[in-house]
């Protein structure tokens, strides 16, 4: 069972670390959830990750207080922005915008409730 949170958990860096590029791919929740699976496969991955300099930060912010940082919250609501308006200027179908929209206000819905760390 532990190969299969450890697989989890490497799997769930990767994605995390795709969203770092990505917009639409969320980083935080991958690395929250890379974290909950190297704690129940690998001691060293996971205090690897919980000391790492860019994301450790972010995962204890959201372990205490279920905070999220305003520069955080700030580059998501931009790269949401971004991603609505390449949508709009490639043409989206409409049906496909109003969902986009509806889901990602929900995100920044989610986002800005959510306590600054």
């Amino acid at each position: 069972m532990r190969a299969i949170w450890l697989i989890c958990g490497l799997i769930c860096v990767a994605f995390a670390l795709v969203g770092v590029v990505l917009p639409l791919l969320p980083t935080v929740p991958f690395l929250l959830l890379a974290a909950f699976c190297f704690a129940r496969s690998s001691q060293k991955l996971h205090n690897w990750l919980l000391s790492h300099k860019l994301f450790g930060p972010m995962i204890d912010d959201w372990h205490r207080n279920g905070a999220i940082r305003p520069s955080a919250k700030r580059a998501a609501t931009l790269s949401i922005m971004l991603v609505f308006a390449i949508s709009l200027a490639l043409g989206v179908k409409t049906t496909v915008l109003i969902i986009q929209a509806v889901v990602l206000s929900a995100v920044l819905f989610f986002l800005w409730t959510r306590p600054n760390a």
